[in-house]
């Protein structure tokens, strides 16, 4: 999972940056409002951390025109206004979160895990693929008949797409995309993918030649 972390403030975003990718995200920090809109058109997100008073665009405006766009990226704030009408501001901006500073890490956490399932999981704590083999949407973990399934980061990444787009071909550019952000040998990415399905006890991702991959349910 990747996140746009927009920040100005350097010690903060630092702890930030540092927690969360103990957790297992990749994070891209922005102190600066036009450089994390630039961004955004550069790399695929899955989450929006937006500080509200940063220097170029702020973070309500920034998400209101992500917004008007088109883009439903889930999106918390982080600030240290208080008020009701900021508040407001805040959600009516397009965001499904709010959190005053200062905050708990641990604190942020849950918020970015509930932000993330109710998005891409439709608020389910697991997904049950039957005959035992379960996927855990808060710990990002796969299980089969109560046993952990190990996966390599890459590995837990491509599950993690594929259950983004449940229902939906996902293609090769897409893995590319949203889980290398550059250029990756397709080969090199198929050869990533047969590896996940082959460690599968159920047999979940399903190859559409020439198209991609997809899991149904």
């Amino acid at each position: 999972m990747r996140v746009l972390l927009l920040e100005d403030e350097y010690m903060l975003r630092v702890s930030i940056t540092e927690f969360l990718e103990d957790l297992g995200f990749e994070v891209i920090g922005f102190s600066n409002g036009e450089r994390a809109y630039e961004a955004i058109y550069e790399t695929h997100f899955d989450l929006y951390l937006l500080d509200v008073n940063v220097p170029g665009k702020d973070g309500f405006e920034l998400l209101r025109t992500l917004r008007k766009e088109g883009n439903k990226t889930p999106a918390i704030f982080l600030t240290s206004m208080v008020n009701v009408a900021n508040l407001e501001e805040g959600y009516k901006s397009g965001c499904c979160d709010y959190i005053r500073k200062p905050f708990d890490l641990t604190e942020l956490q849950f918020r970015i895990i509930h932000a993330l399932k109710s998005y891409y999981h439709h608020g389910e704590n697991q997904i049950d693929f039957g005959q035992g083999l379960i996927y855990d949407t808060e710990n990002f973990t796969l299980s089969f008949k109560g046993a952990n399934i190990g996966l390599s980061k890459t590995e837990k990444e491509i599950l993690g797409v594929l259950l983004k787009h449940v229902n939906q071909i996902v293609s090769v550019e897409m893995f590319q995309d949203e889980i290398w952000g550059e250029y990756v040998d397709p080969a090199n990415i198929r050869v990533q993918i047969n590896n996940l399905r082959k460690k599968l006890p159920v047999e979940i991702i399903q190859n559409r030649r020439g198209l991609g991959y997809i899991i149904e349910r």
